[in-house]
């Protein structure tokens, strides 16, 4: 029997429906007490699992491979760590005409998120780009991100929002613990489960996907019952999604246009533009989680927006690259991946 395929002509993904689906789960049903110290450990726990299979799956030969690329590397590490927070900071000048302080602050913490990895990979595929160079580039953005995103917050975020969580040096050791241990454990029994973990991208993309629902579902019960929700009107919302529009655009064209500037191939710019302009729910929630306690609900509401709007401007923007005509001596480089 045919598995049932979602509508080509909807213009949402159907795991952003699955996104939405758990925030009304968490609004109607948010977990209390012991069960919410069950779903949170739940959520840490497939999240580490989520890092080691990371760990497992890329080839410690590829990514000294893509060492060799390190202009190009650099370059979206300036995009994902450099620019995005440049603009972020640019933002408080919209507080508090456009945003308030709460959701400036949830803003700021999207523009210090790593980057993608299956997203970038995919779009940049679909596109005829350098797909082995953007494997790289999402990974160690992601790896970097570990370090990098708490240390840019303790710098512009402070305190936290609200009070609560922020960061510490545990904050941190809660981090690297989640995420970088798994990945360097992963990395270490590749030798012997490595190939098995290629054989199952599957189980890489539900754990994937169920690790940041229940990341999600978490953080938007302890919201419900704290009651944050209050404090957020439907009109700051469209504000926040203008907002994250402008944004967007503006990365989108930097990330093309700059990388053209630089005297990139075409392969190697169209891996600088999804690597460079998109951010990451996998990394970024777990984070939120850690750093902004029982504020993470309305940290991480930017992020899930601006996910699902770049979900859907760089399919477009992907479609548009792959009718590009293939530049002489240029390489067109496909890979199978599973899209986030």
């Amino acid at each position: 029997m045919k598995r049932p395929q979602w509508p080509r002509w909807m213009p949402v993904d159907p795991y952003i429906v699955l996104l939405l689906a758990t925030m009304g789960v968490a609004a109607l049903l948010p977990a209390r007490g012991a069960a919410a110290e069950g779903v949170s450990w739940l959520a840490t726990a497939a999240v580490a699992f989520l890092f080691f299979l990371y760990g497992a799956r890329l080839s410690t030969r590829e990514a000294l491979d893509g060492l060799r690329h390190w202009r190009l590397h650099l370059t979206i590490l300036g995009c994902t760590f450099v620019l995005f927070p440049l603009l972020g900071l640019a933002g408080q000048a919209l507080v508090p005409v456009l945003l308030d302080d709460t959701l400036y602050r949830g803003l700021l913490f999207l523009t210090l998120v790593p980057s993608t990895i299956q997203s970038s990979i995919a779009f940049t595929s679909i596109a005829r780009g350098n797909v082995p160079v953007a494997i790289c580039a999402g990974s160690f953005s992601s790896l970097a991100g570990i370090v990098v995103t708490p240390l840019l917050a303790a710098l512009l975020l402070g305190g936290g929002i609200g009070g609560g969580g922020g960061f510490s040096t545990d904050a941190v050791l809660r981090i690297v613990l989640q995420l970088l241990v798994p990945f360097l454990a992963g990395q270490l029994l590749r030798r012997w489960i490595g190939e098995l973990v290629l054989r199952h991208r599957r189980l890489l993309s539900l754990v994937d996907r169920g690790a940041i629902l229940l990341v999600v579902y978490s953080a938007f019960s302890e919201g419900m019952v704290r009651g944050v929700w209050g404090q957020v009107s439907v009109v700051r919302l469209l504000e926040l999604i203008g907002v994250e529009a402008v944004l967007l655009a503006v990365v989108l064209a930097v990330t093309w246009y700059g990388s053209k500037a630089l005297r990139f191939d075409r392969g190697d710019r169209v891996a600088i533009q999804f690597a460079g302009s998109t951010k990451s729910l996998a990394a970024g929630l777990p984070m939120a989680s850690v750093l902004f306690g029982a504020e993470a609900s309305l940290a991480v509401l930017p992020l899930m927006l601006f996910h699902q709007m770049q979900l859907m401007v760089a399919a477009v923007v992907a479609r548009r690259r792959e009718r590009d005509p293939a530049p002489a001596g240029d390489p067109l480089r496909h890979a199978a991946t599973d899209h986030r």
